[in-house]
């Protein structure tokens, strides 16, 4: 070959640049995460426990009854509500609560009653209106008998002297007659409240 077909074949085929450095890898090398000899499998979710609803529903009736004893002091009014188990949700209890307290005879009233204390108030609540409360209460219990009853759950705590205050001067205008039906109703409303408060979570009708 003449040095001119040299220089042709050089033109056409020129060499590659030789690299004035070595060229190292653009992406980190893929490592893997050191999986240990046993995997930690998640424990299975706990299965929740049966609601108070659900173990009132299942309760020996003995059992049964004593707790709703403690919602309403009346063995009439807790025998309905064991006996007519079980009930689908609380609504149905509630009603089925309603429809036993309607039925109560003063006989089962004055049972219900012995069983009632006079309404709590603040921890906070001065000596003179205890002593207020005190009186007004005698007043009430020498007119008919028997404690003085009243849901002030709607109340605030602030509320709750001045309520009680208000609704045994009130009632004090009853007859006997009047004042039955309204303790009647009272007492309805305490079962219902206390029930529901139980059965929500954080109630003293003690339903085990």
């Amino acid at each position: 070959m003449t040095r001119l077909d040299n220089v042709v074949a050089h033109l056409a085929h020129p060499p590659l640049p030789t690299p004035t450095h070595r060229r190292g890898s653009t992406l980190p090398p893929h490592r893997l995460p050191h999986l240990p000899g046993q995997v930690a499998i998640p424990e299975r979710a706990r299965t929740p426990g049966p609601s108070a609803l659900e173990r009132f529903n299942h309760a020996p009736a003995d059992t049964a009854r004593q707790a709703l004893l403690t919602c309403l002091r009346s063995l009439r009014w807790a025998h309905r509500l064991t006996d007519h188990r079980p009930y689908p949700d609380l609504d149905a209890l509630l009603a089925a609560s309603d429809e036993a307290a309607y039925d109560l005879t003063a006989a089962d009233l004055a049972e219900a009653l012995a069983g009632e204390t006079l309404p709590a108030l603040p921890p906070d609540t001065y000596g003179v209106a205890h002593t207020a409360l005190n009186a007004a209460h005698a007043a009430y219990e020498a007119r008919f008998g028997h404690v003085f009853v009243i849901s002030l759950n709607a109340s605030r705590p602030d509320e709750l002297l001045d309520r009680a205050l208000e609704a045994i001067r009130s009632r004090l205008a009853n007859d006997p007659e009047e004042e039955r039906a309204v303790v009647a109703e009272e007492l309805r409303h305490l079962a219902r409240e206390r029930l529901t408060s139980h059965l929500r979570g954080a109630g003293n009708c003690a339903i085990p």
